[in-house]
């Protein structure tokens, strides 16, 4: 592969650089020339996303863009002038199932060939994956990164208008680009971004390298969109970041995430949730303010990754096991009835079998609600992914099945305690097989598919549950 002129690509030495200096906060920088809002008239976009909560935010801002510049989405790839794909790169396997995509979609440049083909999010980001496009797929014609979405309009304009195949991927520490705008994909339920990129750099994940050092939006700029969002209906938002935990330290704001949690709360939006929680930096003060305020939802993602403190050591994760107990059970004791969820590594280099036993110990300790469970994935460039792994594919996936035959256990246990009970459910959708079926999620977290007297999507009722299975509820509505 040789550099052509202009080209863009990612560094990972360069991604790795902290600095004191705070993060700029742009606003007003995202502006469209005339001669680019006619730019995709005519024309129609894919859009498709993989991976997490921060990738479908990004998501729904590509979106935006898309159909500012006129385009129109198509859920059809054989329909589309331009296919974008937006992509995670936390596991291998989601990276293999994009570069299987973008093998297949060659074909469609035999039914049109002037399609066009893009890759950005954090794939865009990693060294090797872009090689490796540039080398075997060459017929992708833009990518770009976690950095520079608002530079779409102008990417789009070089790759169909000049015809130039664009590489755009700033490998830095980012900025806060505001006032982007958002297509969203629901009209009850919203993401709101409150900062962006992880400087917690645990020894096996890529996100600090793709997203950048740790950036927090002011707070004035989030409480505006969550009172808009109030305003145009929405029922609840969930406060993103790779570790909302951290956000305002950047800022030096007085009370950091507690605050803003506790000022969103005043807005008086019906449900508030949030994620992902780092369990180090999780303060008593963020577990009084969420126990204070009944439209901040009782349900938690707390990621323990392992229940061994070695291994936890081995993985940067900055707390012991016995901390991250003592945690729990201070949520457990101020918030009764708090639902929890997690996530764990299985097969970490040189795990044993008796630290895979502290594990299940954990598990068995916290009887979690669910728990996303993984069998470890070396990410290259990661510190992680040159220690010595001795632990053969065969024990891990063994272990990963005895982790989720106890998983799904407590899971079934936790649902058995909402038989009976009255739950409040926001309305998310009705059932493809019976139109009398609606379903929705309680303040804890729980899916409930239960029978409708006279809901509609977006609005909070009462369920009455009359099954339990593993992983979601049974119910019948309930005239208050």
């Amino acid at each position: 592969m040789k550099k052509q002129p202009g080209w863009a690509l990612p560094d990972l030495k360069a991604a790795q650089v902290r600095t004191p200096a705070q993060s700029p906060i742009r606003h007003e920088i995202f502006t469209l020339p005339e001669s680019m809002r006619r730019l995709g008239i005519g024309k129609k976009y894919y859009l498709r996303t993989y991976g997490c909560q921060a990738n479908e935010r990004d998501g729904e801002t590509l979106a935006g863009i898309m159909e500012q510049l006129g385009f129109v989405s198509t859920v059809d790839t054989d329909d589309a002038d331009i296919i974008i794909l937006n992509t995670c790169a936390v596991r291998k396997n989601a990276e293999d199932k994009v570069l299987g995509e973008l093998g297949s979609l060659k074909r469609l440049r035999k039914i049109n060939s002037d399609v066009l083909f893009a890759l950005c999010g954090c794939m865009a980001q990693e060294e090797t994956i872009v090689t490796t496009i540039l080398e075997k797929y060459s017929h992708i014609n833009l990518i770009f990164g976690t950095h520079n979405i608002h530079h779409l309009p102008d990417l789009l304009y070089r790759a169909m208008i000049q015809h130039e195949q664009v590489v755009e991927v700033y490998s830095k520490e980012g900025e806060v680009v505001e006032e982007l705008p958002v297509k969203r994909f629901a009209s009850h339920k919203a993401w709101v971004n409150i900062m962006y990129g992880c400087d917690k750099f645990c020894t096996y994940c890529i996100v600090p390298y793709t997203r950048g050092k740790e950036r927090s939006r002011a707070m004035e700029d989030i409480l505006k969109e969550i009172r808009e969002l109030k305003q145009e209906g929405y029922q609840e938002i969930t406060l993103l970041g790779q570790n909302v935990n951290s956000y305002g330290k950047d800022l030096h704001l007085e009370g950091g995430f507690a605050k803003l949690l506790e000022e969103s709360a005043r807005t008086g939006i019906a449900r508030i949730r949030f994620t992902t929680s780092h369990p180090w930096d999780f303060s008593e003060d963020m577990i009084d303010v969420i126990a204070r305020y009944n439209n901040i939802m009782p349900f938690i993602h707390l990621p323990v990754q392992s229940g061994d403190s070695e291994i936890l050591k081995l993985m940067g994760r900055r707390y012991t096991i016995e901390q991250y107990r003592e945690l729990y059970d201070k949520i457990c004791a101020k918030i009764p009835g708090c639902g929890f969820s997690t996530d764990i590594i299985v097969g970490f280099p040189n795990e044993s079998e008796e630290q895979f036993q502290k594990t299940l110990d954990i598990v068995k300790y916290c009887q979690f609600d669910n728990a996303y469970t993984f069998i470890y994935s070396p990410r290259e460039g990661t510190p992680a992914a040159v220690m010595e792994d001795n632990v053969p594919m065969e024990v891990k996936q063994q272990r990963l099945a005895r982790l989720n035959e106890m998983v799904n256990h407590y899971a079934r246990l936790r649902n058995e305690v909402y038989q009976d009970r009255i739950v409040t459910v926001l309305v998310d959708g009705i059932s493809k097989k019976n139109p009398h079926v609606f379903s929705g999620y309680t303040e804890t977290n729980k899916l409930v598919n239960f029978t409708n007297i006279n809901a509609k999507i977006g609005d909070i009722v009462k369920v009455r549950i009359t099954a339990c299975k593993t992983w979601s509820l049974d119910g019948e509505q309930v005239m208050e």
